[in-house]
């Protein structure tokens, strides 16, 4: 696979010498069991696959190479190039200056660009609409477009089942910047509609078998579905395509669910491809690996887990949602989250609240800890989140030792 030209300050040296060394073990990808770090009494049980996926550093390295060539011109981000706060703080502190905020609400006019700016398309990729407004301004969105491959897998995918007759029905996150992106491209060659859900599938499919009022649709489906979707026809032939960082087995669990609906519905006994496309190539594999391996990771007995990224990161709330099931589990974005041995600063997705937790460090030792991250969060920040609870757990010397066996 392609390597990128990150930012240094990005790297852990220690992170790098453990993914080397485990994909040198494992090409193939088959072993999602966790590493464990014996630093002292503490023992940190990390995860297999985590933080930065090709799309993300893809989306890095474009970012940073668009402000090098660029100098003295204004460089402009659509929205955040991807949901880590350090990595978009970065990128400000260099001039770069966003047009809209994560839910796509205006920070500036489009009367403000000129067509001698620079605008980096982010990592989620850009609506149709956002970018016959940029041509519009002189700008050419694809000069610095950082979109994510298997984003556009997604939307390649949905444009092919679209021309061949399907409507889409798109798992993900209404307002988020992907899932808005992929409606866009979609909606341009079929009918689509969102599902936030299982409970919204279950519910659209009540309007596949006619148990729900067609005129009904309209009102539960607000801001989900095309213009013109017509919920009497449209909905004869669907194929279900995904926001990449939803959580692959609820992907999987919709469209099995909806593919046996159309079945018994329509009483199929083959040729169902007629009724349902095929569109399991379109799960992420970056999604997939780090979901399979918190999974192998929770296989292993331990005390808590913490799983570090962005607050408002689609696929990092997924792992947080994994690792719940089983332990109590602290959601934070960097080192500093951990205030004390006594005391955790963390997020609560559910609630959408910042939350402080005293006594969240048991006190018998040896101390067990799960730690992941998601896809755009750095290695250097999980390196400094496991050196945060190695001082905390007077584990500091010990850290040393444990580093010098895999650097």
């Amino acid at each position: 696979m392609k390597s990128f030209n990150v930012p240094v300050h990005y790297r852990s040296s220690l992170v790098t010498a453990i993914k080397q060394q485990r994909k040198a073990a494992d090409k193939m990808k088959k072993d999602f069991s966790p590493t464990i770090l014996d630093i002292g009494s503490l023992q940190v049980i990390l995860a297999r696959h985590f933080g930065f996926c090709y799309g993300v550093e893809n989306a890095i390295e474009i970012a940073f190479r668009a402000v090098e060539e660029n100098p003295g011109k204004r460089v402009f981000l659509l929205s955040e190039m991807i949901h880590n706060p350090g990595v978009n703080a970065d990128l400000q502190s260099l001039g770069v200056h966003f047009i809209m905020d994560t839910k796509g609400n205006m920070l500036m006019g489009w009367d403000e660009l000129t067509a001698e700016d620079i605008v980096i398309i982010p990592a989620f990729g850009t609506t149709l609409e956002l970018e016959k407004t940029l041509r519009d301004k002189g700008i050419e969105p694809s000069r610095y477009e950082t979109t994510c491959p298997f984003v556009e897998k997604v939307w390649n995918r949905a444009e092919k089942i679209g021309k061949d007759g399907y409507t889409i029905i798109v798992h993900g996150k209404p307002n988020h910047e992907e899932t808005r992106a992929t409606f866009s491209h979609s909606k341009a060659n079929t009918p689509t509609v969102v599902v936030k859900d299982m409970a919204q599938a279950q519910h659209l499919a009540q309007y596949i078998t006619g148990e729900l009022p067609a005129a009904q649709f309209y009102t539960d489906f607000k801001g989900q579905y095309s213009e013109g979707f017509d919920v009497t026809k449209d909905l004869g032939r669907i194929g279900v395509v995904n926001q990449t960082t939803m959580l692959a087995s609820e992907t999987q669990g919709i469209a099995d669910y909806l593919k046996q609906v159309m079945i018994t519905h329509y009483k199929l006994t083959d040729n169902i491809a007629e009724r349902v496309a095929d569109t399991r190539d379109t799960l992420c594999y970056a999604t997939n690996d780090n979901q399979s391996a918190v999974q192998g990771m929770l296989e292993t007995e331990a005390d808590l887990a913490i799983v570090i990224g962005g607050y408002n990161s689609s696929n990092t709330s997924h792992l947080v949602e994994l690792c719940e099931e089983k332990l109590p589990t602290y959601y934070i974005k960097d080192e500093h989250c951990l205030l004390s041995a006594n005391a955790i600063s963390h997020f609560n997705f559910h609630a959408h609240t910042e939350l402080e937790t005293k006594n969240y460090l048991p006190a018998h030792r040896p101390l067990k800890v799960l730690v992941t991250s998601g896809a755009s969060c750095p290695d250097a920040l999980v390196e400094r989140v496991i050196e945060r609870l190695a001082l905390l757990t007077g584990n500091v010397q010990a850290l040393s030792t444990a580093a010098s066996q895999w650097i």
